[in-house]
């Protein structure tokens, strides 16, 4: 078993040695070392925002610096043991060996997947929109699913995140959600969950219980640098102030806090009214709307290439990408790589490692 093991650590330190090389570490720590003196600032709550971005990225940006740095002295130390498991004739050995093999292979792969992510803008924030489909109240009650289960991944990651706007369904569920996630590389393990989502279960709201498919949306997108360029006219604008409803403080219903914008040359209508005060909401919608403008652009510049080049087109919202059957068999299957978990209840907690990770590979 040790020199099987053996052979194959001889594939891991490869792999180490890969992922050293293409994730720049004293470039990682020079950054580390700059928003740990930002933490540090007195004043960086005075802009809530950029505090919870600084935070999470900080966090995200410490875990990869110290799981990447222990690589190799794993590596290192699993060898040794392997060498003594020779000598020594104590079975024990060959068990711990074993474990620490497993336990340095899933490593190697959890900080493998930061170097799959190099897109222009795969270490940003991330935009997240939930809308459910058509089938009213059991596409509402999807969309609710669906947000419990990404809000619960974000946890899991460490990632904060906030809620842009909400739109609740006329019974349950939601009619549509947005997120605006906080942390390092979100969009990067985000991105591939655009697209559609199909539920198949026994129906909780129908009286003979019959068998219903529900589909439900997902829009990813990139919360943009500030000096991303996006053009966005004045006068291309629509823009509106009501009084919020819903969580936000007292005086949430005495003002006209909450804001809707138009663009009015492609349609898109972005809201915000979780924030206390309009400006704060006018700013946090402008950002979400400069993101949904730079993702039509992207995917009209990537489909002219796809024409030039030639080859399948571009996933867009409405295709579907994953389904989840939780009858008449237990089944949560991706339709573009193939992978499947047989455990639904533990994806829909929030357990999407594998299918993110598969995701990732697919387009490396």
């Amino acid at each position: 078993m040790s020199s099987d093991i053996l052979i194959n650590l001889s594939d891991l330190n490869k792999r180490i040695n890969d992922i050293l090389k293409k994730l720049d570490l004293p470039s990682l720590r020079s950054e580390l070392a700059r928003l740990t003196i930002e933490s540090g600032d007195p004043g960086l709550w005075s802009d809530e925002a950029h505090a919870k971005e600084v935070m999470s990225s900080l966090s995200t940006l410490r875990e990869t610096v110290t799981s990447s740095e222990k690589l190799p002295s794993d590596a290192q130390a699993l060898t040794e043991l392997i060498e003594m498991s020779k000598t020594s004739g104590d079975d024990s050995l060959h068990q711990e060996v074993q474990i620490l093999y497993e336990t340095l292979s899933k490593n190697v792969t959890k900080v493998e997947l930061v170097t799959f992510l190099s897109g222009q803008y795969d270490a940003c924030e991330a935009i997240m929109t939930i809308k459910a489909g058509q089938g009213g109240t059991e596409a509402m009650d999807w969309a609710s699913m669906l947000s419990r289960m990404y809000t619960r991944y974000f946890e899991k990651r460490g990632w904060s995140f906030e809620t842009v706007e909400y739109l609740p369904g006329e019974e349950v569920g939601l009619k549509s959600v947005t997120y605006l996630v906080h942390g390092r590389l979100s969009y990067g393990y985000l991105k591939n969950e655009k697209g559609t989502h199909r539920l198949v279960r026994l129906s909780p709201f129908n009286a003979d219980n019959l068998r219903q498919t529900s589909f439900a949306g997902v829009e990813v997108v990139p919360l943009l640098p500030e000096e991303a360029e996006v053009e966005i006219r004045p006068e291309d604008l629509e823009f509106d102030a009501s009084r919020a409803s819903g969580a936000g403080g007292q005086n949430v219903n005495k003002v006209s806090t909450a804001v809707r914008i138009k663009h009015l040359p492609s349609g898109i209508v972005v809201e915000c009214q979780t924030q206390r005060y309009q400006d704060a909401n006018r700013k946090i919608a402008m950002q979400v709307l400069k993101s949904k403008l730079w993702e039509i652009q992207e995917t009209k510049r990537q489909e002219e290439l796809k024409a030039i080049k030639g080859g399948a087109t571009i996933a867009s919202w409405g295709h579907q990408i994953r389904s989840y059957v939780l009858h008449p068999y237990k089944l949560v299957k991706d339709l573009r790589t193939d992978y499947e978990e047989t455990n639904p209840d533990s994806v829909l907690d929030g357990n999407l490692d594998g299918f993110i990770e598969s995701g990732l590979k697919m387009i490396n």
